[in-house]
């Protein structure tokens, strides 16, 4: 354990402002943290690599916290709420009458803010602080978030040797105790959830595309663009031999739920979410990679329109693009073609590709964290 703590108090050092005292409290229950995980695990225990273990968890808890220390007090806080409401966001639901994303929204961060007091109590207990303690600066309050991450998703031992994530679990309960005139339909699986082993945030582009795919009187720019961009979509897929995608596809084109999809495909919610995560996958690689000129002309975020970005935001992009993308930014504004710019940036097409793949990346997630 001596060695362990060594190690985090030296990380925090070297790695955060914070106090020669406050990283030693970190590191302290951090280590702690660990040496007892180790020695409550069986597994662990059996394994005879317990000090591997041992490193390898510090390694992750280290990690954890420096990321939320790094975003800072108001985007760590902003990436834990997401985080937490796209685990939960399909298990509450406001009932027919109030079926709307702002009431839905309203539930959630009221769910929420019961479950990080919960978080908070139990933080306390588990290292043994006093009741009225709170975190004070920004490196307790990295380590307060990472603990809150981690213990949502804790998993919680069911009959029949199941398990869920706490966060989950608590969601229901909290779903049940709604007083009937915001009764929440716990059957209702709306698009946007996450799958539940890897708990990933919901991406906004899917979000945006599925809104203007599914509503066919949308007031996109062009209808017809809809259309050509749904038939390039079933092309893509078929050409990638993913035929349970362009049924999923089809199925929320026409607006179904969760569970109606299930019924209709015969699969269960977790193949659900399986082909769910799949076919977001592919849709992103269409959005920004295979197809991208025609997707962003029909989104109204063409490079004419700077990619969609704000003149602020367009300066923002910028300082981010290494030379390399700057020049490949301009070449793009240029109209050249890719085979023209790799030669000109001596890469490949394919690296050229992936290169502006991440440029496009770039620019959807300063777009998308402005408008959230």
């Amino acid at each position: 354990m001596e060695t362990i703590f060594q190690f985090l108090f030296t990380q925090l050092r070297q790695q955060t402002r914070a106090s020669e005292r406050v990283c030693h409290s970190v590191a302290s229950r951090l280590a702690t943290e660990v040496n007892r995980i180790c020695t409550e695990s069986s597994r662990i225990q059996a394994s005879g690599e317990v000090e591997n273990w041992a490193k390898t968890l510090a390694n992750h808890r280290l990690k954890q916290c420096l990321r939320y220390y790094k975003l800072g007090s108001k985007r760590g806080r902003v990436e834990l709420q997401s985080l937490l409401s796209a685990i939960v966001y399909r298990y509450i639901s406001p009932a027919q009458g109030a079926n709307s994303y702002q009431a839905r929204v309203t539930l959630i961060e009221d769910f929420l803010q019961g479950f990080y007091a919960e978080a908070l109590h139990n933080f306390r207990r588990e290292n043994q602080l006093p009741l009225t303690y709170s975190p004070r600066t920004l490196l307790e309050l990295a380590e307060y978030m990472a603990f809150c991450e981690r213990y949502a998703k804790r998993r919680i031992p069911l009959p029949g040797r199941r398990s869920q994530q706490l966060i989950i679990l608590r969601s229901q309960t909290f779903s049940q105790k709604q007083p009937p005139e915001a009764t929440i339909d716990m059957d209702s699986a709306a698009e946007g959830g996450v799958s539940e082993a890897d708990g990933e945030r919901s991406d906004p582009l899917v979000q945006q595309l599925r809104s203007l795919l599914v509503d066919a009187s949308s007031s996109a720019p062009d209808p017809t663009l809809r259309d050509t961009i749904i038939e390039e979509l079933v092309q893509y897929l078929q050409d990638r031999e993913q035929p349970d995608c362009i049924d999923y596809f089809v199925l929320r084109l026409k607006d179904l739920n969760a569970s109606e999809i299930e019924e209709i495909l015969g699969i269960n919610p977790r193949q659900r979410d399986y082909l769910q995560q799949r076919f977001k996958y592919h849709l992103i690689r269409f959005a920004l990679y295979h197809r991208w000129e025609l997707v962003h002309q029909w989104l109204e975020a063409d490079l004419e329109k700077n990619l969609g970005l704000t003149p602020q935001e367009w300066q923002q992009l910028q300082t981010q693009l290494t030379p390399q993308q700057t020049q490949l930014l301009q070449y793009k504004q240029q109209g050249l073609p890719t085979s023209e710019i790799a030669q000109a940036l001596a890469l490949t097409v394919s690296q050229t590709e992936k290169q502006w793949f991440k440029l496009l990346e770039m620019a959807w997630e300063i777009r998308n964290r402005s408008v959230s």
